[in-house]
Parts: structure tokens; sequence; C-alpha cells
């Protein structure tokens, strides 16, 4: 598959890279630092066989793209159609995001300003540019991450889960649009997953790894998979499950 990842330098954009280049897969990455974006080439090279050194140029084939600034969005797309040369894009993807806690977004309203712009808003201009170039070259995938955060309305990430929900809220909407057209569009949603992310936060039950994550997702791209949400680990779509059934009074009670 000829694949484009948006956030693929760190965490689980990175596992994803780093599992898809090694199952034959050609990846162009996009990301915000270009030290971090010039590592992951050689890295992913590395991986594939291609037999970088770390001080040689790398072959994998990078170009820098920041969710705070969209003017960069079509170029960036733009570098990776060149990349793969007339051929289709198979999937976009996006992985990158921020996050912090509910306790440092109600005491910075500047930083609740930047992840409600960078979650939500820029995540969907990027959106809307690739999903333009998908349609144009006759369909593919989108697969965008977005979070079980956005699934209800919890204590514990009322901001950050309503950044993810309207996320959620928007893939669900392109899915019924453009479906008929040939895009196919896949909601990621994962659960608490060691990243760098989560670092410094006590985790919960059933923690994922990005490995995991990654394999999770790039079985979903690859195959046949009908699915339009993918809850990775599985485990999550259980535990979102039952979070839904609550009622109001008792979620109010609870701190999950």
């Amino acid at each position: 598959m000829n694949i484009v990842i948006l956030g693929g330098t760190k965490g689980m954009g990175r596992a994803l890279a780093r599992r898809c280049v090694e199952h034959g897969d050609r990846v162009f990455l996009l990301g915000r630092s270009e030290v971090d974006l010039q590592r992951s080439a050689v890295d992913l090279d590395l991986r594939a066989g291609l037999g970088s050194a770390p001080d040689s140029t790398p072959r994998s084939c990078v170009a820098r793209c920041d969710l705070e600034q969209p003017e960069g969005f079509a170029a960036a797309l733009d570098a990776a159609q060149a990349h793969f040369a007339g051929a289709a894009i198979d999937a976009i993807v996006v992985t990158a995001g921020v996050f912090a806690t509910q306790d440092e977004l109600e005491s910075d309203p500047a930083r609740t300003e930047r992840l409600l712009r960078v979650n939500f808003t820029n995540t969907v201009l990027f959106c809307e540019e690739a999903r333009k170039r998908l349609l144009a070259q006759g369909g593919g995938t989108l697969c965008v991450f977005s979070s079980v955060a956005g699934d209800r309305a919890r204590k514990p990430v009322v901001l950050y889960g309503a950044s993810k929900a309207g996320l959620s809220a928007y893939l669900d909407g392109i899915d019924h649009k453009f479906h008929g057209q040939g895009l196919r569009v896949l909601c990621v949603r994962p659960g608490f997953v060691k990243t760098g992310m989560t670092a410094g936060l006590k985790p919960p039950p059933f923690a994922g790894e990005p490995t995991q994550v990654a394999r999770d997702v790039r079985r979903a791209l690859c195959g046949r998979d009908p699915r339009t949400v993918l809850y990775t680990p599985w485990i999550w779509q259980l535990v979102m499950g039952v979070i839904a059934t609550l009622p109001r009074a008792v979620m109010r009670r609870i701190n999950f």
C-alpha cells in the first residue's frame, strides 16, 4: 500500500509507520519537526531493509506539516502525491493531536484554545484537503485517530473529550456523504495507550501499547473490513458500551 501518515514520528503514529514498512508498504511521513522526520526516515529505511546508515541520506520521504499551520496542508499533500509518482494513495492517516489534563486546561484558557483548535478545527481542515485528493483519484481510505474520550462526556476529560467528540461526528458525517464516491472513512478510537503523551498519568485497567494499536490499525487498513469505527485495544469497545448505558445520575457520582 501507499500510505501517508501525519504524526508518524512519535507514539502510535511511529508504531504504525514502522509496522507498515516492515510489511512492505510505502510510507510518506508528515510531521512538524524536521529533526524528528529525518530520524524517523532513517529508522524506517533500516526497518524496510534499505540499508541506510545513521549518517547517510534517508531514502524514505518526508515533508513538514504542522497542524497549527493550515496554510501548509496543501503543499505537504502535494509532496506526498509527487513522491508516489502518479500512483494512487491507498490511505491518508492522521495520528497527530495534542493532549492536556482537565485541570491543566481549566487553569489555562490559551492552552484550551490551542487544544480545541488543533484537535478539531485544524484536523478537520487537513481531513478536508485529504478527502478531496482521495476522491479526485477515485477513492481511498481516510483513517483518523479520535479517542474513546469522545464517546461520552466524562469528568476527567471534559474539554479533551469535547474536541474528540466533534472530530468523531465529522468523520461519521463524511462517511455518510462520500462513501458512495469511493471514500472509506476509518475512525480509530484508542483507549488509554502508553505513549509520551500519557507519560506521568496513572494507567487504567486495559491500558494498551502503541505496537498493539499499530497492529490493529494496519490490519483494518489492508483488509476488507467494512467497519467505520475501530476501538483499540478491542476491550475498550466493551468498556465504552457499558459507559454509554449508565444513567446521568450515575455518571455524576463516579469519576471515570
